[in-house]
Parts: C-alpha cells; sequence; structure tokens
C-alpha cells in the first residue's frame, strides 16, 4: 500500500501549530507507518513536491509566504489552513490596524532600545505585504483546522478521516477557537 504524502510548513504565525502536531507524541510514529512526510521541518525539504495534502500555518506577511502558499496549492490535492494565523491572520494581523509605514519605523527606527536606527533594504529579505492576510483570500483552501493552536488529538481526527478516505469532520468536544 502507498503512503500518503504530506506536506507542512509555518508562514506569518509563531510556529505553535508544528508544535502541537509534534504533541501526538508515540501516535506520530503510528501515523507515520500510513504517511510520508515531503516538505517539513522535519525533512528539511526546501520545496513542496507532489503531495495528497498540505498542512499550511501562517498567515501571509510577505512576498516569500505567497509564494511558498502557491507552491503548496499547485502540489497539493487537498490544502488545510491550520490555526488562527492561516485563517484570519492571527496575532500577525494585529499590525492590520497601522500602516506599513508606521510598523517599520516603530520597529527599527523609534522602537524603545532601538541603536543605530535604519530601516532594513537588503535584497534578500522578501517584501512585506501591506496588510497580513489570510490564505483564503489568495488560494483556494479545502479545510480549515482551527485553533491557537489546534490540538494534536485535532489534528489526528482530520488527518485520520482523510486517510480512510471521508470528509474530515472534528467532533464538537475537539473544535475550539481559542
Amino acid at each position: 500500500m502507498s503512503k500518503i504524502r504530506i506536506a507542512t510548513t509555518s508562514l506569518a504565525g509563531c510556529f505553535g501549530c508544528h508544535m502541537s502536531f509534534l504533541d501526538m507524541d508515540e501516535r506520530l510514529v503510528a501515523l507515520l507507518e500510513h504517511v510520508e512526510l515531503n516538505r517539513s521541518p522535519l525533512t528539511d525539504i526546501k520545496h513542496c513536491g507532489p503531495c495528497d495534502i498540505g498542512l499550511v500555518e501562517g498567515g501571509l506577511c510577505n512576498t516569500d509566504n505567497v509564494h511558498v502558499l502557491r507552491e503548496f496549492r499547485d502540489n497539493c490535492k487537498i490544502l488545510i489552513a491550520v490555526g488562527a494565523c492561516a485563517i484570519n491572520g492571527g496575532v500577525p494581523a494585529m499590525r492590520n490596524h497601522f500602516t506599513l509605514r508606521e510598523c517599520l519605523e516603530e520597529a527599527f527606527l523609534n522602537g524603545v532600545g532601538v541603536e543605530n536606527p535604519q530601516i532594513p533594504n537588503d535584497v534578500e529579505l522578501p517584501l512585506l505585504l501591506d496588510k497580513v492576510r489570510p490564505l483564503h483570500e489568495l488560494v483556494h483552501v479545502d479545510y480549515y483546522l482551527p485553533g491557537c493552536p489546534p490540538s494534536a488529538d485535532e489534528f489526528l481526527s482530520v488527518l485520520g478521516d482523510l486517510l480512510e478516505g471521508r470528509e474530515p469532520a472534528l467532533p464538537k468536544k475537539l473544535l475550539h477557537y481559542d
């Protein structure tokens, strides 16, 4: 039997959803009997190849995030927005109440403890978007896994349904939006 290929990435967020995914502990070993990880922090693969499922946490705050998300959408049959940041921008979207210029000036010119004030300007840095955006504003998202972060049980429930060929349905006891 061939394994289901899964890719994961973290965009503008705190990486908490990936940590929650790892909270499966020994259940992760059982899951790996049925899945193969493509791009993931566990594999250090830099680009998403053809996959069955893409798990994307974090919102879109810069051009690199946009590129990675488009690569995932192009290569993943099923794309899942994981966590509050991917679904509605989460905490990173708090900057949306200010202009990008105001944010940069506060962080790099006028912030407490700033020494040698200058706004970074290097070709190696991805350009910031004017606002932090949720994933569905750029690409089609097939499923949403809410939470901040979603629990390991939520990951297992959704992945278990998909592995069994069922439409994912989180039991009410697992569904939360905090």
